[in-house]
Parts: C-alpha cells; structure tokens; sequence
C-alpha cells in the first residue's frame, strides 16, 4: 500500500527518511480488522477497509475506501490512505502520513512526515490556493497535531479504563495537509453494539468541530460545521493494546445524516511481526 501511495512522487528529506521505517514490519499486541459502510439518509454511498496493528511502542494503520451504491451511478471515486508512528506512555506520536485520492478524475494527495508531534516536511497535491479570507497556517498551528488516519483511534494510557468517561474527554488536534483543526469529544453514555466479529460495549462520545487555520471562515459550509452539534461516534477497544477504534460516526449533513458503520469488526491479540498489507473494500 505504501508503494502505491507514494508512487507519483520520490520524497526527499525527512520524508524519505521516515519512509524506511515501513519496511520493517511492526511487532503487534493487536490487530484490527475492520470493514465499513457509509451512507447518508439510509442510503450506501461507499464502503471502505481498515487494517491497524499495534504494540508496546508502534503503531501502524492502513486504510481504502471506494464510492459504491446509488452514487456510483453519477460519480467515482476510490482512496488509500496510511499512517504509522510510536505510542508513548501518554499518547500517540505519528511519524508518516500519506493520503491518494481520486474523484472523477481529479487527483489529490497529501504525504507528511512529523518530528516530535510537529510537522516537519509535506507534500500536498494540489497546492492550497490563495484565498484573502483564509486564516493561514503557521508553524505554531502545527506544533503537537495528529493526523487524520491516527486522530481516527483513541489511545488510553495506563492505568485509565478504556470503557470510561476520561476516553472521550478529549480534543484531538488535527492537521491533514490543508486544514489544522481540533476534534472535541465529549462523554455521553456507554451502550452494547453487536456486529460479525465484535459484541460488547462501545463508549459514545459527542463530537464538536474547531477550525484553527487553512479555513475560510466565511464559508457557510465551515460555519454549518461549527454550530453541528449532531455529530456522534462510537469507540470500541481494540484486544490486546490500549487503542479504541471507531464502530460507528453520525455526522448531521445538509443533505441528511450521513453515517460511518462497521459492518465486520475483528480484533485479536497477537505476537509476531505481521506487515500491515493494502486491505480492499
């Protein structure tokens, strides 16, 4: 999967750098194997897989998506998307992020490498146009971020219990190549989920949206998502690390709400070095 999201560029630097390190593959405690469907107002639109392996000190996720249903009938589009980095005895700390999509044509890709939880080379494509009311991105906005595919799991660090409230009491701040912003998550209730693979609690959390910079405040659809106080997400742990992965996102939209399901769901605890591959939606 690597290869392939990196493919229409040679990285240099730091970057290039941080990309030998996905050729070794990662002792895991865990793996998650998980696939998903999304849909808006009830209808599917796309289906996409995720593949995450964890251990003491590493983590590494991989990730695809496709549009399916009735929206493929007027558009396409697919993705990849990866993410691997070290877990410290308090948090995450990503080390390389790489996104390639494609939507009717257009191409678009981001490729960061990260030091110290600050961002310490990039890529974007295409280029981030100039717009007079777009509040800029400043180094001091990308000190301590995440990027989107880690700012999707939750770690909980020794000795908190993954199934309490502190596991969303939380904002994730996170920056992927355009926009730096924060995910605010607040408690709400713990309720049992049940899919193939997976039957158990899930602690949902309320989720709020803050820009930081790379937006335009101006916008409606910025604003609409800052006032969205109908946005929700299910965490469920990952056996045999301290990570919590998402089981489900509702997300109140203009056109409807539209929701990101699990419809598989299997995590182990394991030992060993096992690569991470490019799962297939």
């Amino acid at each position: 999967m690597i290869d392939a999201v990196f493919s229409s560029h040679v990285p240099r630097g730091l970057l290039a750098a941080a990309l030998l390190a996905w050729a070794q593959p990662a002792l895991a405690d865990g793996r998650l194997d998980a696939k998903y469907v999304l849909s808006v107002g009830g209808v599917e639109l796309g289906r996409a897989s995720v593949v995450v392996q964890a251990g003491a000190s590493t983590y590494e996720i991989s990730g695809s998506g496709r549009i399916t249903g009735v929206l493929r009938a007027v558009s396409s589009g697919n993705g990849v998307a990866a993410a691997r980095g070290v877990l410290t005895p308090s948090k995450m700390v990503p080390r390389v992020y790489a996104l390639n999509a494609e939507a009717d044509g257009k191409k678009e890709g981001a490729r960061l490498a990260m030091a110290g939880g600050a961002v310490a080379e990039m890529e974007v494509e295409p280029p981030l146009r100039p717009a007079p009311d777009r509040v800029p991105v400043t180094n001091a906005t990308l000190q301590d971020i995440i990027d989107p595919m880690s700012g999707a799991f939750v770690y909980v660090p020794e000795p908190t219990n993954p199934l309490s409230s502190a596991v969303c009491e939380r904002a994730v701040p996170v920056f992927d190549g355009r926009q730096r912003y924060d995910i605010v998550l607040n408690y709400l209730r713990t309720e049992q989920v049940k899919v193939s693979g997976y039957k158990g609690p899930a602690v949902v959390c309320g989720v709020r949206y803050k820009p930081v910079s790379g937006h335009r405040p101006s916008r409606y659809t910025v604003q609409y998502m800052v006032d969205n106080k109908d946005m929700f997400v299910w965490l469920v742990p990952i056996e045999g690390t301290r990570l919590m992965a998402p089981f489900k996102v509702s997300v109140a939209t203009m056109i409807g709400t539209a929701v990101f399901q699990a419809t598989s769901f299997s995590a182990k605890a394991q030992n060993g070095a096992v690569p991470v591959s490019a799962p297939k939606p």
